[in-house]
């Protein structure tokens, strides 16, 4: 008996382990095992009664309790349902010659068991390895002699030792509980050689999903199961064009014009250029491409088209920084004309003589054209900003002179923005009798002191 199960069991070795993947799982959903299993009564009585043990007292006492069959006795059929999670159908058989410490007839024992499994290997130690331990949950049917059958509820504990790619020792231990006293509860123990099969090969390359680094696409075996679609010797998944045959110093890229930028880097790859500019030519030397150049053969900033900067009014200050780019200027004053002492003064005398209605701020007819002179004075110092004073002589009260002095400066102010000057350029401010430029004791002095003036904000 002995010979001709050690036969069997090389049978199996042989025919399962040409499989070449390792251990049970998605791609390998299958495992049989055959082995022998022993039961045992005793170590399952938690009353304590006589002849029998305490639970899981003596439970690894072979010589005094266990029933071996010496042959064969049990298989087991199982199919991995994901995440380390399997079913399996258990069918055992055995003689028992032993209930616990009194004799047996040598009774028939058949049982059909169903198991959940999990397996903590891949949990424990990654994904594969030898050491393969797991638990289980189940329930099943068992039949002794003609004492009893019966369901069981069943709990498991195993382990698997993977020996090779396809082939583990299995060892498990099962109590089988039934609900009833009058019913046999107890151990089962199984010893067996177990086997993974049913590899599939989705692409149909002659390469198993579970070694085929691209299982969903039919490839080439050198490449484990990836495709080199434009056959430049890089599978397509490292290949950054796989569809146009290209350099491995590329990552399977071409480079079309020979400047040692490929392609997808390259914004010109129909005409050698710089690496600095992409792949792009620069016949100037500006930095910018020809491209993108609007004097592609006289070198100037980016900032300008790659074109050099003007200074049409000839001041010194170039057109992009020149505020005043038309009109000659001063580089101090950002390419701008200034306004001179002199300048200042003219504007002042001609100010001074704008004439308002008596104890209002409203200007006289007669200095609209002497308000239009200075207005285009101004407008010759386009980034000049003037500060519009309004004065008054002593006559009247400190309050009353303050209010019409602000007054008549803004009617001034607003005349000249009238004309045309930004707003953001005057500002206009009423000083009252504060600012005498004269003897106010006397009338020639008070009309002095009754004026306009401007000046310049810095």
């Amino acid at each position: 008996m002995i010979k001709s199960t050690s036969i069997l069991f090389m049978f199996f070795a042989v025919f399962f382990g040409a499989n070449t993947v390792l251990a049970q799982d998605a791609n390998n959903p299958w495992y049989i095992s055959v082995g022998v299993n022993a039961v045992d009564t005793y170590p399952v009585d938690e009353d304590n009664r006589p002849l029998t043990g305490g639970f899981l007292n003596e439970m690894y006492n072979v010589d005094d309790h266990w029933n071996i069959l010496p042959s064969i006795s049990t298989l087991y059929v199982g199919r991995y349902i994901g995440s380390g999670f399997a079913f399996g159908v258990r069918g055992s058989l055995n003689k028992i010659e032993k209930l616990g410490d009194t004799d047996a007839n040598d009774l028939a024992y058949y049982g059909l068991d169903g198991t959940f499994t999990y397996s903590f290997r891949d949990a424990l130690f990654g994904e594969g390895g030898w050491f393969d331990p797991y638990l289980g949950v189940g329930g099943g049917y068992v039949f002794v002699g003609d004492l009893s059958s019966h369901g069981t509820a069943n709990g498991t504990v195993g382990l698997k030792l993977w020996l090779g790619e396809s082939i583990s020792l299995d060892l498990s231990t099962t109590y089988k509980h039934a609900f009833e006293d009058r019913y046999t509860k107890h151990m089962q123990h199984t010893a067996g050689i177990g086997f993974a099969f049913g590899g599939v090969d989705t692409d149909g390359d002659g390469i198993f999903d579970k070694n085929d680094e691209c299982p969903d696409v039919p490839g080439l075996k050198e490449f484990n199961g990836c495709p080199d679609t434009d056959g430049d010797g890089i599978k397509d998944s490292e290949d950054a064009c796989p569809e146009v045959a290209g350099l491995p110093e590329f990552n399977g890229c071409p480079d079309s014009d020979g400047d040692g930028i490929a392609d997808p880097q390259d914004k010109c790859p129909d005409v050698a250029g710089l690496p600095a500019l992409n792949g792009c030519p620069d016949a100037d030397g500006d930095g910018v491409t020809d491209a993108e150049d609007k004097c592609p053969n006289e070198a100037g900033p980016a900032a300008n088209d790659g074109c050099p900067y003007q200074d049409k009014d000839n001041d010194g200050v170039l057109d992009k920084d020149d505020e005043c780019p038309t009109v000659p200027g001063t580089v101090a004053n950002n390419g701008c004309p200034e306004v001179t002492v002199e300048v200042l003064e003219e504007i002042n005398v001609q100010v001074r003589t704008v004439l308002f209605d008596l104890n209002k701020a409203t200007i006289r007819k007669e200095s609209f054209e002497t308000l239009d002179n200075v207005s285009g004075t101004m407008m010759e110092y386009p980034n000049t900003r003037f500060l519009i004073e309004g004065h008054t002589d002593s006559q009247g009260s400190d309050a009353y002179n303050l209010k019409l002095s602000d007054e008549r400066a803004a009617s001034v102010k607003n005349y000249l923005i009238e004309k045309g000057l930004p707003a953001s350029r005057l500002s206009s401010e009423g000083f009252g009798e504060t600012k005498p430029v004269a003897n106010n004791a006397t009338a020639a002095g008070r009309q002095q002191n009754r004026r306009v003036e401007i000046s310049l904000i810095k």
